[in-house]
């Protein structure tokens, strides 16, 4: 097979050639001349680069370029998906990244900073260029409860909607709840978890959110499920808010945040918190340290976005006066819940693509492949981090957890918009 290189594009062909021992690549320049990478062990890949300036933005750039490039159709895959394409580099890419891609992703974190500081405006200009979005576009892939972050999957082969049941039961095990008690949901989402809170314990709940379609989506369920009256939405920054809760939780919030924001989040939790409070953080997460966003998804998916090593967050507990009681790591779950994400949107491309058009469409799977292969070979988790400011508030051992989640399940069975239900305790 004929194999020259533009000089440009000859450096993005030696770190294929280096980087790719197994599988079976196949890219083709806009010229049509075929470069073939790895073993040839597995199914082909064959990816085709349409245009010069596409070339050199990908030897310049890769880890934004093949997400740009993908969406605008200018790097076409002729055989298999953009997920066969991601998951053969970077399964290849674990143990031999290019030194030049280091240093690459030391600069992009040393100049990201500033994209990922978020006052109070900037955050809800970002919040709504993700979430605002036709609501119609997450039916297509999320349960019907609309949980939009990491399940929970107990066992192998759970379904989706059991594993995002199963995320809020842990939660609540972890809130350690009683009868009475006002919890805080920072980051409330279409309202999926204030509303578990309120059927399954004897709890009032106030969920905050930035975005006004969240919080419509939110209302038109807690008035629909009877439970007005104990659950109350509002459109809230976390750092405007007033009063006191025996409990907070926060599910897929945090990694909006920015590091710069960190002890101030801390901060706020600490003065929102009762004496006795209790707070369970449940984010996205880094194994590998302090890293840059994916340019890709850092423009087009989450402005503002920041994913946290735990030696970013932890240090800002310490400070603001909290104390960590538990840190739980959940590995491989995100990948697990993307995998039915993605597939479910792939099942629905017509319908999406004939509402938002064929290049959303592929900006949009690009997300979610992209994604799924950075928590199956990358090096994010997520964290549940538990904390609170009187180490005497919780039981010594985490056996109740489990009490709990069995007494939640019993509950689930029998919770009703009533709300005729007991502590969970």
């Amino acid at each position: 097979m004929t194999r020259r290189a533009t000089w440009m594009f000859r450096p993005l062909v030696n770190t294929l050639e280096r980087t790719v021992t197994t599988g079976h690549l196949r890219l083709v320049d806009s010229d049509g001349c075929a470069y073939d990478f790895g073993d040839r062990s597995g199914p082909q890949v064959i990816a085709r680069i349409t245009d010069k300036r596409t070339e050199r933005q990908l030897t310049l750039n890769a880890p934004f370029a093949i997400g740009e490039a993908y969406m605008d159709g200018r790097l076409v895959l002729e055989h298999g998906t953009i997920y066969d394409f991601l998951e053969l580099l970077l399964t290849n890419a674990q143990h031999r990244q290019p030194r030049w891609l280091h240093f690459l992703d030391r600069f992009m974190y040393a100049t990201q900073r500033l994209q990922h500081f978020n006052p109070i405006g900037r955050s809800k200009r970002n919040v709504a260029h993700h979430y605002d979005l036709d609501s119609s576009l997450y039916a297509l892939f999320l349960d019907p409860d609309r949980q939009y972050s990491c399940a929970y999957f107990e066992h192998d082969g759970m379904s989706l909607e059991d594993a995002q049941e199963a995320k809020k039961r842990h939660l609540a095990a972890k809130l350690y709840l009683a009868d009475g008690m006002h919890i805080l949901d920072i980051g409330s989402g279409w309202g999926g978890l204030a509303l578990y809170l309120a059927k399954t314990a004897h709890v009032e709940v106030t969920g905050i959110t930035l975005s006004e379609e969240q919080l419509r989506i939110a209302r038109e369920r807690a008035r629909a499920e009877g439970l007005a009256k104990a659950v109350n939405f509002e459109l809230c920054d976390y750092r405007n808010l007033e009063g006191k809760f025996d409990r907070i939780v926060s599910v897929g919030m945090f990694e909006h945040v920015g590091s710069a924001h960190y002890r101030m989040f801390f901060r706020q939790m600490n003065r929102l918190l009762t004496d006795n409070g209790v707070a369970v953080l449940h984010s996205i997460g880094r194994f590998d340290g302090p890293a840059a966003t994916n340019p890709f998804i850092a423009k087009y998916i989450f402005p503002g976005g920041y994913i946290p090593a735990l030696s970013e967050v932890l240090p800002a507990v310490e400070r603001e006066g909290l104390l960590a009681t538990d840190v739980e790591i959940l590995r491989l779950h995100y990948a697990m819940t993307l995998r039915h994400w993605r597939q479910r949107f792939r099942g629905a491309w017509h319908t999406a693509a004939e509402k938002f058009g064929e290049r959303f469409c592929r900006m949009w799977e690009m997300y979610l492949a992209g994604s799924e292969t950075g928590f199956r070979y990358q090096n994010l988790m997520v964290f549940q981090l538990q904390v609170t400011k009187d180490q005497c508030a919780l039981p010594l051992t985490r056996d109740y957890f489990f009490d709990a989640e069995r007494e939640l399940r019993m509950r689930e069975r029998h919770a009703s918009p009533q709300r005729k239900r007991r502590s969970s305790r």
